[in-house]
């Protein structure tokens, strides 16, 4: 029976209508199948612990028992292949009535190389089949609304008829993100449904002590376009009828609604969890008398179902977990070679730019120039390219550097707008919308300055891990821009360098160029591969007569691809972003005293281009790493340990280093010419180094 004839029938029996106006046979067949699924689920929920007692797996468990009437109403709602389903850990139900077999939801519990999921890589208990829309998502509580906002834009800019649900606890909304997801649907009006499953608990934290309203759905109550529809979680047909009126109010395209279904928890948060440390025994009784399941039964008989036509239901669905059960076990596990599989998607590689070298001359622009011109040329060539953030399109300005200026007049604002002061909804928006279609591509400005982007730090690693947590299944392809560095006096949060956590995070790339031609080249391969890409725009340089130089058409650098700005033989001086113009300098003053200085311009930390890096060293024997950060904990203590590491027999003197003081950037122009390098310390290190 399809979505719309339960939900009648689930209608029907709500209002109490005749026989005469009912689906002949509806309510009958409905609470069969309806009773098929809690059981099965209930069954699977059960067996679970045993795999881990067995040593099997399933080592993260959170048991969806008394979530039963939300789960499976919110699985029945759902269109496999049409509409787009954000899980949560506890979404067991759910998932099994969406359209995930037993095999595989025990697949994902022992965490077995055909898990549809993650094929072993993620934790158990998230399940998720994303080639029919259920949404592969992280262990970061209800971040994944965010997500789901982003989807739910990309359905509507692309007049899609899905709809979008995220699913979650009711403690997620204690999350600032989650508060941003649904402020932003609202504002936006978006084809999105939040269902929040209120279950009285944050793991061992009661309601009460995390928000004064008892149900937490009415913190969101002054939201003018989202409809807020309370439901027995436990009770299927009140479920639906939410659901139901929920889905009715977003397709009208009033805006987002929020089903918030009261369930209770009959165990333990999980496996890990014991209740009784916090939960008496009186309590834990009231909440299994309260069980959906047993009250779902004798719903059935009541409706004259014999109690024979269960029992041999129940009984088949005991067959077909063992016969799952034991496929599973058999089943292969996921192979050790692959961990670096599924990384970093292969990017795009321009067959006329392979190296990113050129020499043409011409009229030299700006470093601001050729990022603006660039985006324009991409954005024209691919119409599913499209670029949000904070002051990106406001009259005649482009972003507070104007990067942007004049992208909203040329591409509308369907395509480059404006977003809220909310970095985390920024970023987790774009990795949302994503989803939608693998061509598209997407620009943010993930802050305004890079030292603003902590509150997105979240949605960041989230970027970082999806494609190998998906096991190759997602790709986030975004390009976040981020204004770095100092030397404006800007002080706290205008002026600091972050790459030095960036280049931690396995998946992302992240990129930093010195000069105008290169800010095109390696912009352009960004947008234009997949993945995400961390895009550091040294701000000093924006306008800066010493960044300037010619852009060819369609010029582009690839990914792990340094370049030699200066040959030499005496030392190199490793760098990027604002010292290579230090460097740069340094070694000029240097070849008045003899020395021959090799200035490397990394361009791409990572992938880092170690080849031309230990090229350049066994050729030089010296080496200093110069870059704006700290010097204590920054990026250049990685080049340093690589040189040491691979170049070791080939050096004649330590590996030395110069950036940042290790202190927070002044706002003092004296202050900050004191933290900062400059021309004069890169100048005084690599002295040291030749003295050697």
């Amino acid at each position: 029976m399809d979505t719309p004839t339960l939900v009648r029938a689930a209608l029907n029996a709500l209002v109490g209508e005749s026989d005469e106006e009912k689906e002949p046979g509806g309510d009958r067949s409905t609470l069969l199948r309806w009773y098929t699924l809690m059981h099965l689920a209930r069954v699977l929920d059960d067996k679970a612990p045993n795999y881990l007692k067995q040593a099997l797996g399933w080592s993260y468990h959170a048991p969806c028992a008394g979530h039963d009437g939300i789960q499976l109403a919110l699985g029945l709602s759902f269109r496999p292949g049409k509409d787009y389903l954000f899980p949560y850990y506890r979404d067991l139900t759910t998932c099994l009535a969406a359209g995930l077999t037993p095999l595989e939801i025990i697949l994902n519990g022992i965490s077995k190389r055909d898990d549809p999921a993650s094929g072993g890589r993620h934790m158990s208990n998230h399940f998720a089949k994303p080639e029919i829309g259920i949404q592969n998502v992280s262990s970061l509580t209800g971040n994944h609304a965010q997500h789901a906002a982003g989807l739910a834009r990309a359905v509507k800019h692309y007049r899609s008829d899905a709809l979008v649900y995220s699913s979650q606890g009711e403690s997620s909304l204690s999350e600032g993100y989650c508060y941003e997801a649904v402020v932003g649907a609202d504002r936006e009006r978006l084809p999105v449904i939040f269902v929040v499953q209120d279950n009285g608990y944050g793991i061992s934290v009661p309601k009460r002590d995390q928000a004064a309203n008892e149900f937490l759905c009415d913190n969101f109550a002054g939201l003018p376009n989202l409809r807020i529809l309370r439901c027995d979680g436990l009770d299927v047909a009140d479920s639906l009828r939410a659901i139901a009126e929920a889905q009715a109010h977003t397709r009208s395209g009033a805006g987002p609604a929020m089903v918030y279904a009261t369930c209770v928890r009959i165990h333990s948060h999980s496996n890990s969890d014991r209740h009784e440390w916090y939960r008496d025994e009186q309590e834990r009784e009231e909440a299994r008398a309260r069980d959906p399941l047993p009250r779902l039964r004798a719903t059935c008989l009541d409706a004259g179902i014999p109690e024979a036509e269960l029992a041999a239901l129940e009984a088949e669905n005991l067959r077909q977990y063992n016969e799952a059960s034991e496929a599973a076990i058999r089943a292969a596990d996921p192979d050790p070679a692959s961990i670096h599989d599924f990384v970093l998607p292969e990017p795009w590689v321009s067959p006329d730019w392979p190296d990113g070298l050129h020499d043409q001359a011409g009229p030299a622009i700006t470093l601001l120039q050729a990022l603006n011109q660039t985006l324009k040329e991409e954005f024209r060539a691919n119409p599913d390219t499209f670029i949000w953030g904070q002051d990106m399109a406001n009259k005649e300005k482009g972003g507070i550097f104007n990067v942007s200026k004049g992208m909203q007049q040329e591409f509308g604002p369907a395509r480059v707008f404006n977003a809220p002061i909310a970095e985390d909804f920024i970023v987790g928006t774009a990795n949302g919308f994503s989803r939608f279609d693998d061509r598209i591509r997407i620009v943010v400005e993930g802050a305004e300055f890079a030292d603003y982007i902590w509150p997105a730090a979240e949605q960041i690693v989230e970027c970082s891990h999806d494609l190998w947590r998906s096991n190759g299944k997602f790709s986030p392809n975004i390009t976040i821009r981020l204004a770095s560095g100092g030397y404006i006096g800007g002080g706290l949060y205008h002026s600091q360098n972050v790459e030095a956590w960036l280049t931690s995070l396995p998946g992302l790339r992240v990129v930093v160029p010195a000069f105008a031609d290169d800010a095109a080249g390696l912009l352009r391969t960004a947008l234009r591969s997949r993945g995400t890409t961390l895009y550091l725009e040294p701000k000093f340089l924006y306008n800066s007569a010493m960044a300037k130089t010619p852009v060819p058409e369609g010029f582009a650098v690839p990914f792990g691809k340094a370049r030699v700005r200066r040959d030499g033989k005496d030392l190199s001086i490793l760098a990027y972003g604002t010292p290579v113009h230090f460097a740069l300098e340094a070694a000029k003053k240097l070849e008045a005293e003899g020395k021959s200085v090799e200035v490397v311009d990394l361009r791409c930390l990572s992938p880092l281009d170690t080849e031309t890096i230990f090229r350049s060293v066994k050729k030089t024997h010296r080496v200093l790493v110069a870059h704006e950060d700290k010097v204590f904990g920054g990026f250049g203590g990685e080049v340093a340990a690589q040189v040491a590491d691979a170049c070791f027999a080939w050096l004649d003197a330590p590996v030395q280093r110069v950036g940042s003081a290790f202190t927070p950037v002044g706002f003092n122009r004296i202050l900050e010419r004191a933290v900062l390098p400059n021309t004069e310390k890169v100048l005084a290190a690599a002295r040291k180094v030749l003295a050697f």
